[in-house]
């Protein structure tokens, strides 16, 4: 299998401000790779870095086996980029944008013709191919920016927070579209303040924060990584502190909560936690109401590996 990205100890740096401190990552052909870092972890950074539009204080970049430079054009054109800003021209039609930026890579107007015609059908805009930018909304403008990233085929799509500010349906159908291109062939990067989708459409995930990679791994490895497994929380009137202590001393529970009329109960790994609880209860005839249980989620994962909350409100990147 062909790595597509090999990035080593990069380092880039703004006078004081370390924005990338030995940062590395490998692309393996075919991967969906999620990008996770709160504001100002290095994520955009990293991006402008790989293609050569920031240069580095130190490390090196290949992109398909090649070293990646400024003037790496016949690289550039097997990449697709979709900013996470909209670019796009407000003076041209949606039709107008997308062979713009497809005729950037390709010279053969009937080929191009082809490729817009798939790419407009692709993000599902033909009924709106004749209208200006300004009449979209913020859904139908992230399509229109992702076709204009995509339109020319590349073989690796960079998507920078693409569904930033944009409705539930249209996420989903950006989320469905980053999927088909992944099977498709194309080789995603994907970044993201949002776990849930990372979690659900990425075959290997990076977290990001001080410019560094904290942790790396699938999904489920991620979590693997961390104290927390399950969360048990149970409605209760009341229950007595023995009681507590002896839930406490039930395998693998590492904390027990009771407050407001809700027991919390901490559990790491281990299967058949809230059977175990829910037999204790029963046995001890602790009448209970509403049971929940929570397996971790990739946020648990960050905010016990970080000590902070992915969407932080932190300074951009």
């Amino acid at each position: 299998m062909q790595t597509i990205v090999s990035a080593k100890n990069l380092v880039k740096r703004y006078k004081e401000l370390i924005a990338l401190d030995h940062f590395s990552m490998r692309i393996e052909e075919g991967e969906m790779l999620g990008l996770l870092g709160p504001n100002g972890s290095g994520k955009t950074t990293a991006i402008n870095c790989l293609l050569s539009l920031l240069s580095t204080d130190k490390g090196e970049v290949d992109i398909f086996g090649q070293p990646m430079t400024p003037a790496s054009y016949s690289i550039k054109q097997e990449i697709g980029v979709v900013p996470q800003q909209v670019a796009v021209f407000d003076e041209l039609t949606v039709y107008e944008n997308i062979d713009y930026f497809c005729g950037l890579y390709i010279a053969d107007k009937v080929r191009r013709k082809r490729l817009v015609a798939e790419a407009l059908d692709f993000v599902e805009l033909g009924d709106f191919r004749k209208f200006l930018p300004g009449k979209l909304s913020g859904g139908l403008l992230r399509r229109l920016n992702i076709a204009c990233g995509i339109a020319h085929k590349p073989k690796l799509i960079i998507l920078d927070e693409p569904t930033v500010a944009v409705d539930p349906q249209s996420r989903a159908h950006v989320l469905d579209g980053i999927t088909r291109l992944n099977r498709e062939g194309a080789t995603v990067i994907y970044t993201s303040q949002y776990m849930e989708e990372v979690e659900q459409i990425c075959t290997r995930i990076i977290i990001m924060d001080k410019g560094r990679c904290i942790a790396e791994g699938t999904s489920e490895q991620l979590k693997h990584m961390i104290k927390a497994g399950e969360t048990i929380r149970i409605e209760l009137v009341s229950i007595s502190q023995q009681d507590i202590e002896d839930i406490k001393a039930i395998p693998h529970v590492y904390s027990v909560v009771f407050a407001d009329g809700l027991l919390t109960i901490q559990c790491s790994e281990g299967s058949h936690n809230l059977i175990r609880v829910l037999d204790y209860l029963q046995k001890k005839e602790v009448p209970f109401g509403m049971v929940d249980s929570k397996l971790p989620t990739l946020n648990d994962v960050f905010l016990e590996i970080t000590g902070r909350e992915l969407r932080d409100g932190g300074e951009s990147e």
